[in-house]
């Protein structure tokens, strides 16, 4: 099994050839029978819904190497918590990666939500807003000059660091794994600009 750097090297090698345009396309070739019999992630990704960030292609990698896990926002839930610790407990799986995106629906949602007049909207879309609310507000309180676009883009940034930290501190199982160096979870943000995914430090 890969170790969580290896892992991470392995990512930022798939994420260099998709934005080369040298994609080795590893699901093109793969026949679905190979892995049917069972399957071991190299790493897990949490990340948007965005149907511009589709983790498998982004990292060029292929059927059975990513356990991922999309939802609008990258916002961890209990259902969220549930699927990681799946996933590091049946597979090992070393590394968990929270991928977030430049210009995030959600998180564009929140702010313009903070900033005018409440819009109406459906009680299942309040709870991501309610989710994304307190990075939108620490990346204000951080910032409170920023423009909206900046104010974005931090936010961007806040929301994704805080659901690394929620993941790291959510669950007892996940707690125990970090803790003992037998998993990582990181931050990063993919640029829907320039394809390309930044690791990001737990502080700016």
């Amino acid at each position: 099994m890969l170790t969580a750097a290896e892992a991470l090297r392995r990512l930022a090698d798939g994420n260099r050839r998709f934005v080369a345009g040298e994609s080795l396309n590893p699901g093109a070739a793969a026949c679905p029978a190979d892995t049917a019999a069972g399957q071991r992630p190299f790493a897990v990704i949490l990340g948007c819904s965005d149907s511009r960030v589709p983790a498998e292609i982004v990292f060029d990698q292929g059927l059975g190497d990513l356990f991922v896990i999309r939802i609008a926002g990258n916002i961890v839930a209990p259902s969220q918590i549930g699927s990681v610790e799946f996933a590091v407990t049946s597979y090992g799986t070393p590394l968990v990666m929270v991928l977030g995106h430049s210009g995030c629906g959600a998180v564009l949602a929140t702010v313009d939500q903070l900033q005018g007049p409440a819009e109406a909207r459906s009680r299942n879309l309040a709870t991501i807003v309610n989710f994304v609310r307190p990075s939108v507000r620490a990346a204000r309180a951080a910032c409170p000059d920023a423009d909206h676009d900046a104010l974005v883009a931090r936010a961007v940034r806040e929301n994704i660091r805080r659901s690394v930290e929620h993941l790291r501190h959510g669950s007892d199982i996940i707690e125990d794994l970090v803790s003992g160096g037998q998993l990582e979870i990181v931050g990063a943000e993919y640029s829907l600009e320039t394809g390309e995914v930044e690791l990001l430090g737990d502080k700016e």
